[in-house]
This record gives C-alpha cells, sequence and structure tokens, in this order.
C-alpha cells in the first residue's frame, strides 16, 4: 500500500508574510511520521517564501496549477521549467475549479500533464463528477472519460508518478463530503480502470480523497484502503486542523 499523502490545496489565500506564519505554526506543532508524506500548495505569490521554510524539513511544496508551455508570450502563465526551478515536486492539474471557473478542458489538462512529467514535476491529476452527474447515475462514466483524456498517451512508469486525486465537485468547500463508502467505491473503480489499461498494479497509485476534508471526517475516510490520503482544503488553512489530518493519516 502506497505511504499516505496530505496535501493542503490554500487555494487564493494568504500573502506572502501571512504563508510565513502559517508555515511556522504547522513546523511548530508537526511531528514527521515515516508512514505519512505531507505537502503543502501556497499561492504563486508565496512558492519562494515557503520553498526557503520548508527546504530543511521533509515536507513537500506543489504549485496549485501550471501552464503546458515552456516559455513564451503568455502573459499572466509560470511554465513548468519555472516552478521547478522554485523548488516544487508538485503541481495540482485538473482541479474543478480550473475546469469550470476557468474553462479548462480535457484537452490542456492532458498536455498539462505531460509537460509537468517532463519537467520533473509529480501532477497531482483532480478528477471528480458534479452533482447533476451523480444524480443521473454518470459518475463512472465521467470519471472514466476524464482519466482517459487526462492520462492518454502515458505509459505505467509515468502513472506511478502520478497521485490521483478523486474530488466530488458537489463536495467541493460545501462542507458535505463524500461518505466513506460513496468515496471508496469510486477509487476501487479508478484502480480497476487503470489495471484494465495499464500493465502495472493498480495498488501502487496513491488515489486521494478530496472535498470538504476535516479533522472530524479524516478518520472515516482512513479507515478506507482504497483511501490514500487528502487533497485539503479549507481545514489546511489552520495549522492546527492541518497537522490533526496529518496525525489522523499516520494512525494504523
Amino acid at each position: 500500500m502506497p505511504k499516505r499523502f496530505i496535501v493542503g490545496n490554500w487555494k487564493m489565500h494568504k500573502t506572502i508574510s501571512q504563508a510565513e506564519v502559517l508555515i511556522r505554526d504547522i513546523l511548530a506543532l508537526y511531528k514527521p511520521n515515516p508512514a505519512v508524506e505531507l505537502a503543502v500548495a501556497p499561492p504563486y505569490v508565496a512558492l519562494q517564501a515557503v520553498a526557503h521554510l520548508l527546504a530543511p524539513t521533509p515536507i513537500g511544496l506543489a504549485a496549485q496549477n501550471v501552464c503546458a508551455k515552456d516559455e513564451g508570450a503568455f502573459t499572466g502563465e509560470v511554465s513548468p521549467f519555472m516552478l521547478k526551478d522554485l523548488g516544487c515536486q508538485y503541481v495540482i492539474i485538473g482541479h474543478s475549479e480550473r475546469r469550470h471557473l476557468f474553462g479548462e478542458n480535457d484537452q490542456i489538462i492532458h498536455e498539462k500533464i505531460h509537460a509537468a512529467l517532463h519537467h520533473g514535476l509529480h501532477p497531482i491529476f483532480c478528477i471528480g463528477e458534479r452533482l447533476e452527474e451523480r444524480e443521473s447515475g454518470q459518475t463512472h462514466s465521467v470519471i472514466q472519460h476524464q482519466l482517459e483524456t487526462g492520462l492518454f498517451g502515458l505509459k505505467s512508469q509515468d502513472l506511478s508518478l502520478i497521485t490521483i486525486a478523486y474530488e466530488p465537485v458537489w463536495a467541493i468547500g460545501t462542507g458535505r463530503a463524500a461518505s466513506t463508502e460513496q468515496a471508496t467505491e469510486v477509487h476501487t473503480a479508478i484502480r480497476s480502470f487503470i489495471t484494465a489499461h495499464w500493465e502495472m498494479n493498480a495498488g501502487a497509485i496513491r488515489i486521494l480523497y478530496g472535498g470538504s476534508v476535516t479533522a472530524e471526517n479524516a478518520q472515516s475516510l482512513f479507515q478506507s484502503p482504497e483511501i490514500n490520503g487528502a487533497l485539503v482544503g479549507k481545514a489546511c488553512l489552520n495549522s492546527e486542523s492541518f497537522v490533526k489530518i496529518a496525525e489522523i493519516a499516520a494512525l494504523d
């Protein structure tokens, strides 16, 4: 079973000085555990400051987004090469807010995954269905389509470098997390899809759950052997709740 992975997605929160305070608070509370990997994804503007504070620690650094191009006339974009140079190990790709608020389609997400891998970044590839898709019984077809398009052309050794994050859109920021049973069902389907399309042990792929994860519901989620960690939103903006989730992930 893969090591559990807890990633804090700060979204558009925290100035540079606020980011430094949050990281220092996390470092004061967090006792690294070999059973868990921890990473944070601050806004672009705080990446360098956070990278400096995390350098002597085992906590990883992730970016929240990336451009598929290396350089050029792409105003406002940040390349994978730039993120790698800053010290990022991970990058979140395909988050539902990028898909539904900023119009990123499956082809764009596919290109970003390939670009990230090319530059040695580990994608955290987000997939998930909307409420109307779940209620109409389309969850599995939506998930399969996102996997097919996002991972097209990759070899099994590439998939070993990718973390998949199942984030039902209806659970993100709503306070309504998927039940452990609902998340487990989709995580199992993701592994079955990977097994069917690549010659590899899908049990070695890290699949996180994201969507209103809290210190209160984390224990229930992590009881499922199919759930290898969490992509945490609001709860990661508080050092105590974020560290608590990491501590729960370290429990057997």
